[in-house]
């Protein structure tokens, strides 16, 4: 049995009416951008996740940069000020802070869930620091109550990174509402993903969303009267069309991803392989470490199961970020040696994830 990391060939023709019908009516209107589409996906997801305001965008990468520069421009961040981070990230969290102008600060993840250490946020905040971004990997809730104590305490802006988190709760309340401001990518691969490029912001936060919206267009309600410097960022009715009908397919893909995890839980016993243990996770990437991660991936090849690693090189050891690079952040290297991410999908079948717990569990490392 041949077991494909992500199928998604066959997830999305689960939506080949959709798809279909979605087609003929972009053809028909002649609208392909800012359409009753997009508009009712907007008012959809902002309901689903629970905020006033859903603004589209391009991809995920700019609905972070846009919640950084819509800041910047209401006064609320300047050029210089440092946002803390979670160091085990992907490098999109770190570059859009950068690319701001702000001053990523890396704090390190715990061990147990891989999130950031909320233990180690209050000694690193300085008197630039304003914002804090969490970043829901894996799909695992990043959120604490002493994470919202303390940007309460010194005033930090809460952004969320809900790229990896869509349909993701904390104590009944989606992640994207938490804080002030959230961004999510629509990428293909994601749990609520799109057949191409796609993001959005989620806030309550009025003159924000007006903001997002606006330099998002260019730096303006209409691209001839530019308030701010701006960039083009927007979602297409296409996809818009399908995010709005997968919407309705989110929490039961979901469940099913928390069974295969469960499944994997309850039949991986291998004394070299760590997984998590159960967690308030949507599981949009199942990891398992290994301390002989590449050769139990080639191992898992050979045996027909494709796997995935989430991330072979951590932000600080980036050829871009070489300032970092004499930067030892120990668990964070750790885990980019040892991540293994298995699949963990919803068209995954009891037989395949037993299948993967028993090629796992006959691995014998070489050393």
């Amino acid at each position: 049995m041949n077991i494909e990391y992500l199928p998604l060939r066959q997830l999305n023709a689960r939506f080949r009416d959709t798809i279909n019908h979605a087609t003929r009516q972009l053809l028909s209107s002649g609208r392909y951008l800012k359409g009753n589409a997009t508009a009712q996906f907007e008012k959809a997801y902002a309901r689903y996740i629970g905020t006033q305001h859903c603004i589209s965008c391009g991809n995920g990468f700019d609905a972070l940069q846009l919640i950084f520069r819509a800041y910047i421009e209401l006064g609320r961040l300047q050029p210089g000020d440092e946002v803390l981070v979670p160091a085990n990230t992907f490098i999109a969290s770190i570059l859009a802070i950068t690319e701001n102008q702000l001053i990523p600060v890396l704090i390190e993840p715990r061990m147990t869930d891989m999130q950031i250490d909320d233990s180690l946020l209050e000694r690193a905040i300085t008197s630039r620091t304003r914002a804090v971004l969490l970043v829901h990997l894996y799909g695992i809730c990043a959120y604490t109550d002493t994470i919202k104590r303390l940007c309460d305490k010194h005033r930090l802006l809460l952004i969320e990174d809900n790229a990896q988190g869509h349909g993701l709760l904390f104590r009944g309340q989606h992640t994207g509402s938490l804080g002030d401001a959230a961004a999510h990518s629509f990428y293909p691969s994601k749990n609520l993903g799109a057949l191409g490029d796609a993001g959005a912001v989620t806030t309550n936060d009025e003159r924000l969303a007006l903001a997002v919206r606006s330099i998002a267009n260019y730096g303006g309600r209409t691209p001839l009267a530019c308030h701010y410097r701006g960039l083009n960022s927007r979602m297409d009715e296409w996809q818009a069309a399908i995010l709005l009908d997968k919407l309705q397919q989110l929490d039961a893909d979901n469940a099913r991803r928390k069974e295969v995890a469960q499944q994997y839980q309850a039949h991986i016993n291998h004394p070299q392989i760590i997984f998590l243990p159960a967690l308030n996770s949507v599981y949009h990437i199942f990891p398992i470490f290994c301390t002989q991660r590449d050769e139990l991936q080639r191992y898992l090849e050979e045996n027909g199961i494709e796997t995935h690693i989430h991330y072979p090189i951590p932000p600080h050891k980036q050829r871009c970020f070489s300032a970092w690079n004499s930067l030892h952040l120990p668990i964070t290297e750790r885990i980019a040696q040892t991540e293994l991410s298995l699949p963990c999908h919803p068209l995954m079948t009891e037989e395949m994830t037993l299948t993967v717990a028993e090629v796992l569990n006959r691995f014998s490392p070489s050393r």
